[in-house]
């Protein structure tokens, strides 16, 4: 039998409709064989009974965990050497090569020396990878401005030829990512991290699990606490999964046990169900933080790594412009809505709210993904707006203060 040369087979397509058939289903064939695998996903059944390297707080389901992370966060102020001390909380939002402009205001914020030593960090895909450094506080800057001020594509990714991406789970490979992670989210911070952990302060990374759609958010003191050999390759694996963009990187599998047996779930980036959040809406729904019980001092920062005003184009009536740009606006609002409704609830729990947002002064041309030039001027913009003390609204755009003022119309 004679094996056909693809190069042939390609050719006769324009000649042959019969062969265009063939040649479809021997790629429908070629992709059932050669698809990446996994394990089982965790049965619906069992899946509150999912435990990851045996450490029972190492994470929570934001969406029905309320209780539980709210008994953490009463542990970890019971650690606190001063428990009534006024507390800071930090959000980093997801927004890709756009958390330039984060790390530039966490940088200027040391050097005008009145950054506070933060009791809660959040953070979802690029700004989960600011979020250690973040946790960390100013030893921790050079790294920081260097990750985002140095890097270019090959860097974060690399591209996959058509069909290998038809065949595989994405379009891009992040192998240059987790060698990124891997080389600054190391032992050493790892240990740096549970020692905070041990103080009183929280780390938590959000992702979404796609075999049951949910919201995840990491506990990654306690993993980093815990002392399990795994621990370090779980961390990185987390900031890898909130930062995988789904269809463009691959999905970050992780294994859990539940009843003894051994399970993968399928985690993707956090943003596909928040860009941001701070304390989740579970967890303040039946507690008073305005109580006796639980009151301090509370003051929020949110740093929303995007605009939030409209970017207009003229979209070509196009199947893949239209579709693209759907999503943008999907995204785009997404992300206003998460700060609109941390406003809220911010408001309803007495905390001060602070948003930092990239304005519609910044018009640096944004030609390619994690192109060098434009992060390098992102970043200097979130610096040089936090140096001016410019770089805080009290509202979101378009609402008005409690006091009535408009804060930050477009």
């Amino acid at each position: 039998m004679r094996i056909i040369d693809p190069s042939c087979a390609i050719a006769s397509w324009r000649l042959h409709p019969t062969m265009r058939v063939i040649f479809a289903l021997l790629i429908l064939l070629i992709a059932a064989c050669t698809s990446p695998t996994r394990l089982d996903a965790v049965p619906f059944a069992l899946t509150g009974t999912t435990t990851v390297l045996g450490t029972p707080n190492a994470r929570f389901w934001a969406d029905t965990d309320g209780h539980a992370m709210l008994q953490e966060a009463q542990l970890a102020r019971a650690r606190e050497e001063d428990p009534d001390a006024p507390a800071s909380y930090l959000g980093l939002s997801g927004g890709s090569d756009n958390g330039a402009f984060g790390a530039g205001i966490l940088v200027a914020w040391s050097e005008n020396g009145d950054r506070p030593t933060f009791k809660l960090v959040t953070g979802v895909s690029t700004g989960a990878l600011i979020a250690p450094f973040a946790y960390l506080g100013p030893t921790y800057d050079p790294e920081l401005k260097a990750v985002y001020t140095t890097i270019a594509p090959p860097d974060v990714y690399e591209t996959r030829g058509l069909l290998s991406a038809v065949f595989s789970d994405a379009l891009a490979k992040t192998d240059p990512l987790y060698s990124l992670i891997s080389r600054y989210a190391n032992q050493q911070m790892l240990d740096a991290i549970a020692r905070e952990y041990r103080k009183g302060r929280l780390l938590l990374i959000g992702t979404t699990n796609l075999d049951v759609q949910r919201p995840v958010i990491w506990n990654i003191g306690a993993i980093a606490a815990s002392g399990h050999p795994g621990s370090l390759e779980l961390f990185r694996k987390i900031l890898l999964a909130s930062a995988s963009v789904p269809g463009v990187f691959p999905p970050v599998m992780i294994p859990v046990e539940a009843n003894g047996t051994a399970y993968e779930e399928m985690h993707v980036d956090g943003g596909a169900i928040a860009q941001t959040f701070l304390i989740p809406a579970t967890v303040t729904e039946h507690t008073d933080l305005r109580s006796t019980e639980h009151a301090r001092r509370r003051t929020a920062y949110v740093i929303r790594n995007a605009r939030l005003d409209a970017d207009w184009a003229s979209v070509d009536r196009r199947l893949l412009s239209i579709v693209g740009r759907a999503i943008n606006t999907m995204i785009q609002y997404s992300g206003y809505n998460d700060v609109v409704r941390i406003y809220f609830t911010s408001r309803r729990d007495n905390i001060d709210y602070n948003l930092a947002y990239i304005g519609p002064d910044f018009t640096f041309p944004h030609t390619e993904n994690f192109d060098p030039d434009y992060m390098r001027a992102l970043f200097k913009y979130g610096h040089d707006t936090m140096k001016r003390n410019a770089v805080w609204h009290k509202t979101p755009p378009l609402f008005s203060a409690p006091d009535g003022r408009q804060d930050n119309v477009p």
